[in-house]
């Protein structure tokens, strides 16, 4: 197992990027990240069931999880939640984001009390610590789940993308971030192409978060993006043809 990461230390405010599993399985590779504000911590998209062990050693490296305040999840599917039982369990004093629109599907991951559920409204939300430091739940709907959130950390200056941004490595070539767009690109294109709905939603994203003074990109799967990686990916995202607006590849002749 690699070590976990500190992608940003202000000495009060930090976020760290939790290692992954050296062992390459057949599964989809997958990213945690817990950002910490004093003596609360937030855990974005802790994963499924399959990588509960790992994450929870993880975390428990730096926080004890009774004191993680907030579960932030980007979207439904089973990768980012289907460990989300375990989590309200052995995290017993947090409260989870997720969009209002999956809400109603918990029940069936086992999550039948959803007193300590906040549904997050589809024009986005805020975290904000006790501290002061606050965390923008940005929409971006459609960019893979119909009810999709990012988040951005404006005192690290970090973005979690959830699913954009994703890389797919070829295998035995995993690497943790990167500088290098032009190279990084080649791993992305597939995935982006696929699971991306349309042009315009990638626009009406990237619209949004270009504004952003962002200095990192965490998504969910693949590399940390750095440096200038970040708005030549912001610029690559915005041109980018995808979902229906390739339909009839997808489809065939």
């Amino acid at each position: 197992m690699t070590q976990t990461t500190v992608l940003f230390d202000s000495g009060t405010h930090k976020f760290y990027f939790l290692g992954w599993e050296e062992k390459e399985e057949e599964i989809v590779q997958t990213n945690q990240y817990l950002i910490v504000d004093g003596n609360e911590a937030v855990l974005l998209d802790p994963g499924g069931a399959h990588v509960f062990p790992r994450v929870l050693a993880n975390v428990s490296e730096i926080v004890d999880p009774s004191k993680v305040t907030y579960i932030f999840y980007t979207h439904q599917d089973p990768d980012v939640t289907s460990g989300i039982i375990l989590w309200l369990s052995i995290a017993e004093n947090s409260k989870v984001y997720i969009s209002n629109l999956w809400v109603r599907f918990l029940p069936h991951f086992g999550v039948f009390d959803q007193r300590r559920i906040v549904p997050i409204p589809d024009h986005g939300d805020t975290i904000r610590f006790r501290s002061g430091n606050v965390l923008e739940i940005i929409p971006s709907h459609y960019l893979h789940s119909t009810g999709n959130f990012t988040l951005y950390d404006p005192t690290a200056r970090i973005l979690f993308s959830g699913d954009i941004g994703t890389c797919v490595f070829p295998a035995g070539r995993r690497y943790r971030e990167t500088e290098d767009f032009e190279s990084h690109v080649k791993n992305m294109e597939l995935f982006h192409k696929r699971y991306m709905t349309s042009n315009v939603a990638c626009r009406k994203w990237v619209d949004i978060v270009s504004k952003k003074q962002i200095e990192q990109i965490a998504p969910q799967h693949g590399a940390v993006m750095k440096g200038n990686c970040v708005q030549k990916f912001f610029q690559w995202l915005r041109e980018l043809k995808c979902g229906i607006d390739l339909i009839d590849q997808f489809y065939g002749k």
